[in-house]
């Protein structure tokens, strides 16, 4: 038996002119937002919307499966 997936995993980055882009690997999700909160609150919702009335299972997912979110960072130098 298959085990269906917990976790939709996620990255944010910096977007290109501005703000950030969060981008999900598992489904087809991508979005922006101009601050890290509001590109989260973004993504969520997509994600939400993206779910709704779709067969989890035949997804490979879990119910009610949850966001694991990366950052990518540029390298600080000293």
């Amino acid at each position: 038996m298959n085990s269906l997936q917990r976790t939709i995993k996620a990255v944010v980055r910096r977007g290109e002119a501005s703000g950030y882009v969060a981008e999900c690997l598992e489904i087809a999700v991508v979005t922006q937002g101009a601050t890290l909160d509001e590109v989260m609150r973004n993504l969520q919702e997509a994600v939400a919307l993206h779910l709704d009335g779709e067969d989890l299972a035949a997804m490979g997912l879990a119910p009610q499966p949850a966001l694991v979110v990366t950052m990518e960072l540029e390298p600080a130098y000293a």
